[in-house]
């Protein structure tokens, strides 16, 4: 194996000064399945890098791989679905929206079947280039109906959301973090994830990012750093990108006199920046509106840390837009 292969993987979880913790998706499943005997975990030859191993370990004889199959994998979580089990299918996030959108459509959301679905390495989340960069899967996922579609921001977060999506009755989208060191960010925050529901997680009367999945962690990162300037930034975290919780995000931006940047690890194109500008103009709320995202084009392949760096999505990066767009 090459120096640089071998500097793409090892790279794959970018260095955090935050605790971490250890496959919190797998770990949490596992838990659950011990009180629900209907939770079901499904693969598509990936069960090690969606960390869905651990509940496979735990549980033989309720995990299924499908191989490389992914159209397969939808249709079996969705036949799983009728017959009242509680299927958790998973694989990574640019085969989901793009291999499985008509099987995810037909076997899944048209019948409002109660599948899981998620996606590991999302948005900017690899350094293998396009094929593995799923920085559309908002956008494309978006437009399906009956979907809910979220997007945590730490383990904790991760932990939690997928014992709500367990317990919520119908087809959920969810962007997975995974690996041995998840950062751990929210606890400070007295944090407690809901289904449709973003949280001010600080104020600021300066700036409002609005931010999701790990995106939140680097805003919150970022406005402890702009604080030293004396930048005062407010942070929105909206871990649920459909339905929008449209109420919560119109009266932060309704307080006057603050700069508004959304912040998201997908496109610039149909993510959290495109529903929260549809939504201002939709109400007729005026604001200056910024988009910290990635950019429109198939991303390069390299190191994790040097394309965040790169396209814009890094800490580094969120902090030097904002004093930009304030300046």
């Amino acid at each position: 194996m090459s120096n640089g292969i071998k500097s793409v993987i090892s790279d794959s979880n970018v260095a955090t000064n935050h605790p971490t913790m250890a496959e919190p998706f797998g770990n949490a499943l596992i838990e659950l399945a011990k009180e629900n005997d209907k939770i079901i975990g499904l693969s598509a030859d990936l069960a090690k890098y969606t960390d869905i191993h651990v509940f496979r370990d735990a549980f033989p004889q309720r995990f299924y791989n499908v191989g490389m199959s992914e159209q397969l994998l939808m249709c079996a979580a969705g036949g799983l679905a009728k017959e009242g089990f509680i299927p958790f299918a998973t694989t990574y996030a640019t085969f989901i929206a793009r291999r499985c959108y008509d099987f995810i459509s037909q076997a899944i959301c048209e019948h409002n079947t109660n599948v899981k679905i998620i996606g590991g390495l999302p948005g900017l989340q690899s350094g293998y280039g396009p094929s593995h960069q799923a920085t559309d899967d908002l956008a494309i996922l978006g437009s399906m109906p009956n979907l809910t579609i979220i997007d945590p921001c730490d383990a904790l977060e991760m932990q939690q959301a997928t014992k709500a999506v367990a317990a919520f009755n119908g087809p959920v989208y969810m962007r997975l973090l995974r690996g041995n060191r998840v950062p751990v960010v929210l606890d400070k925050y007295d944090y407690q994830f809901e289904i449709g529901k973003a949280k001010l997680l600080r104020d600021g009367a300066d700036v409002l990012m609005i931010s999701c999945g790990e995106m939140t962690m680097r805003c919150l990162d970022a406005a402890e750093a702009l604080e030293k300037d004396n930048i005062h930034a407010a942070v929105l975290h909206v871990p649920t990108v459909k339905p929008l919780d449209r109420e919560t995000i119109l009266a932060e931006v309704k307080k006057s006199g603050r700069l508004v940047v959304t912040a998201e690890n997908h496109s610039i194109v149909g993510g959290l920046g495109s529903l929260v500008a549809n939504l201002l103009v939709d109400e007729q709320v005026s604001a200056v509106l910024k988009k910290i995202a990635l950019p429109d084009r198939y991303l390069a392949a390299g190191t994790l840390e040097t394309l965040q760096d790169t396209y814009g999505v890094s800490t580094k990066a969120v902090i030097s837009q904002v004093k930009s767009y304030l300046n």
